[in-house]
Formats: C-alpha cells, sequence, structure tokens
C-alpha cells in the first residue's frame, strides 16, 4: 500500500508528534525552564514529576533525558505538585506525590536546585 506522501509526491512528510513532544510543547510555564545556567542554554521540563533536560533530534524531532524524579515509594501514588522557577542564578524544582487514600502532601518528593542544569542538590 502506497503512504499518502508517495501518493502525493512529497519528497518527505514529517511523523505526528509522539507523547514526549506533546508533552514538552504542552507543558505551561510554571513547568518550564529555557534559558542559560552555567554559560550554557538549557532547556528543562517537568513532566509527572519527573524533571527532564530537552534535547534536539534532527531538525524537527526533540527528545528528553530524565535529570530526577521523586524516591520510590511502596504503594501507588500520584504527582500532587510539580514546579520549576529560577531564582538568583539557580533553578528549582520541586515535586511531590501523594500516596493513592491519603491526604496532604508528599509521600515522596521535594525540593532540589541546580546552578547548571546538570548537577541537583536536595535542599528538603
Amino acid at each position: 500500500m502506497l503512504s499518502l506522501c508517495v501518493m502525493l509526491g512529497l519528497s518527505a512528510c514529517e511523523d505526528p508528534p509522539d507523547e514526549t513532544e506533546v508533552a514538552i510543547r504542552s507543558a505551561p510555564p510554571e513547568r518550564t525552564f529555557k534559558g542559560v545556567l552555567g554559560g550554557k542554554p538549557v532547556h528543562l521540563v517537568v513532566h509527572d514529576c519527573k524533571l527532564y533536560a530537552v534535547r534536539a533530534e534532527g531538525r524537527r524531532k526533540i527528545g528528553w533525558t530524565k535529570l530526577l524524579e521523586p524516591d520510590p515509594y511502596p504503594f501507588f501514588t500520584f504527582c500532587e505538585r510539580q514546579k520549576l522557577w529560577e531564582e538568583k542564578g539557580t533553578v528549582r524544582v520541586t515535586v511531590g506525590r501523594v500516596a493513592f487514600g491519603a491526604g496532604g502532601c508528599c509521600a515522596s518528593g521535594g525540593t532540589w536546585r541546580s546552578s547548571d542544569g546538570l548537577d541537583w542538590t536536595k535542599e528538603r
């Protein structure tokens, strides 16, 4: 069966965005950072209580690498808190997971900071 691209005589067609691309592009401002840290360009995204470094893969495709996530918890959890912000030359991220059926936050999580976007120190 011929693809639509071949039938229309197009030399190349774009693949539809995958889940990663959709998550990166639809992340709200309070869950993204795009700027310079430690003299290097950095693009960070928080998604489902995990922090990712965004990277380009070719001209149009993007992907990510996980940098940190809360410690494992022995029961089922859901992401309750996730925020990323810049403060005095550093970036901070707070994530928190809540156990299903439990109130309040957080069964696992915390706040981390970085001055380069690669090395992270847990604050609390």
